[in-house]
């Protein structure tokens, strides 16, 4: 697999200026306003699907929760399921992988299928793009061809379903590069900080460029980001210093997704394990477009 960097391969083929989308900011293209007010004061109750789909044992093995599940069989029972409990809203992940099949390449029949029967049970998706795993040809997050071809896909499922607004273009960015790159559990199994920096750089490059696409489409779309709440508590009196920097960490995808200049620590971390200066200074020149919401997750271990 090449070594270059993201950067080098996103100037290549968009040039060195602003990304079509880009200059979307605010939900209504500029002013930053056009907020989701269908709703009583602009809250929304949703459930969701659990839609995973990493790879597993060095890539041999899909744990495909949607099908394990049997989602797949059951799809319309299941969102049938969902209207009579009274509920508009939905998050409902897109299976990422066995959609895009290659470059501009797209099956499409399952997709098609599912939204058509969300509209026509008029309820409202928060698309969720991907969720913790890759096509096979792209084969994992360590791939810094990925974000612009996951790009392509963000676009043209902005194109296709024209009349989605929500999206969440990559759940828990952090959680990804973590469980893959780091703690070696899934996707790349890599156990490595320098890992572990160049999958959250790739994976928040992705989204950024997602959004930048969904938005040339959709200049008034609301980006429902969603990152787990993580926090390690100290099993002892006096912080470590291991400790103190897996806190700062855990930021990581957050400052880089908004353009926020990170604790010294982290800034230092990342240059020490992969992150070029130019990578850096790109991230932090961002403008998020659309409307953005920030979503926390809480679990257990958190």
């Amino acid at each position: 697999m090449t070594k270059k960097s993201f950067l080098d391969i996103i100037k290549k083929e968009r040039g060195d200026s602003n990304y079509l989308g880009d200059q979307h900011g605010g939900a209504a293209g500029s002013s930053g306003s056009g907020l989701p007010a269908e709703y009583a004061g602009n809250f929304l109750f949703a459930t969701g699907i659990e839609c995973s789909y990493p790879t597993i044992q060095h890539g041999r093995v899909r744990r495909d929760q949607l099908a394990e599940c049997g989602h797949y069989e059951n799809m319309k029972k299941d969102l049938q399921l969902v209207q009579e409990l009274g509920l508009k809203v939905l998050r409902y992940g897109l299976p990422y992988y066995k959609i895009h099949k290659g470059k501009d390449k797209y099956d499409w029949s399952f997709a098609d299928e599912a939204m058509n029967e969300m509209q026509r049970l008029n309820i409202t998706p928060i698309l969720d793009l991907l969720h913790f795993g890759l096509p096979n040809w792209l084969e994992n997050f360590q791939n810094p061809e990925f974000p612009l071809h996951f790009a392509d896909y963000a676009g043209e499922v902005a194109a296709r379903y024209p009349w989605v607004r929500y999206y969440t273009p990559v759940n828990e960015i952090f959680v990804t590069a973590k469980l893959s790159a780091k703690d070696g559990i899934w996707n790349e199994q890599l156990k490595t900080d320098r890992g572990f920096v160049t999958a959250i750089k790739h994976i928040v490059a992705a989204s950024i460029l997602a959004t930048h696409s969904i938005a040339q489409r959709r200049p008034d779309c609301i980006v429902v980001q969603s990152e787990s709440a993580e926090y390690m508590h100290e099993a002892k009196a006096v912080p470590s210093p291991k400790i103190t920097l897996e806190n700062k960490q855990r930021l990581i995808s957050l400052d880089l997704l908004y353009a926020h200049p990170p604790d010294a620590d982290v800034y230092q971390y990342m240059l020490d394990n992969g992150l070029t200066r130019e990578e850096y200074e790109w991230f932090m020149e961002g403008e998020p477009p659309g409307y953005q919401i920030m979503g926390n997750d809480y679990y257990g271990q958190n």
